[in-house]
């Protein structure tokens, strides 16, 4: 296979991608079931349905979509309890840090661009190791969150990149479709949660099962730019 040209940054999806936020995601659902007199949900259930927040962690526990009338009030109460213990149990998932180090040797910039609310994404952030991202991009930052290309392209503007010059690496098949509709290049993450279908469905332009194998493709690249330079 013929080898991408070198990046000049890549942008990640945060739960799933770079951190495994599930603990805590799956924690604040089983608060509101506690309060409720239920039992909780298995963890395994919950963990597949972690990128999709709120409504993927409810309709997991309760069965329920956001057409139904109770969805509102048990979406507040959870994202509530989220924010309260945002991360108690959240990290990021193994070969990350050196993920990330890596592509910084490379004098590649990263960034975070994800559908988490900035209510939430700003104070975690810090907290797992990732405040220094070079630029970090929320749910509610544009008008219009994933699929919709316009985060990916809203991060390249803020890197001075053109969306060419980035590859967007995500665990739902919504990052694949809106790093496709950006331009950029697309990495499936096969290491996060995935969601309901599987990766190899979703025509990314690589799909890695650990973070160590993006940073192989990436320092293939920029080997091969300086060779040809």
């Amino acid at each position: 296979m013929t080898l991408p040209a070198a990046p000049r940054a890549i942008l990640f999806d945060l739960d799933g991608t770079l951190a495994d936020t599930a603990p805590d995601l799956a924690a604040a659902v089983n608060l509101l079931r506690a309060r409720r007199g239920l039992e909780p949900t298995a963890y395994e259930i919950l963990r597949p349905t972690a990128s999709a927040g709120a409504r993927g962690m409810i309709g997991a526990s309760f069965g329920i979509t956001p057409d139904d009338e109770r969805y509102l009030a048990l979406r507040d109460e959870f994202l509530n309890n989220y924010e309260a213990a945002i991360a108690v149990h959240s990290g990021l998932f193994d070969g990350v840090t050196a993920l990330l180090d890596g592509i910084e040797a490379a004098g590649v910039q990263w960034g975070i661009v994800t559908n988490k609310h900035q209510r939430f994404t700003t104070p975690l952030l810090p907290q797992i190791g990732l405040g220094h991202a070079a630029c970090a991009i929320s749910g509610d930052t544009t008008p219009h969150p994933k699929p919709h290309p316009e985060p990916l392209l809203e991060a390249a503007r803020r890197l001075n990149l053109a969306p060419e010059q980035c590859w967007y690496v995500g665990d739902d098949l919504r990052d694949i479709q809106a790093g496709k509709a950006a331009g950029m290049l697309t990495v499936a993450a096969g290491w996060g949660y995935c969601g309901a279908t599987e990766p190899q469905h979703w025509h990314a332009d690589y799909l890695f099962v650990q973070p160590s194998e993006l940073l192989d493709l990436l320092q293939s690249t920029v080997t091969n730019s300086a060779l040809a330079a």
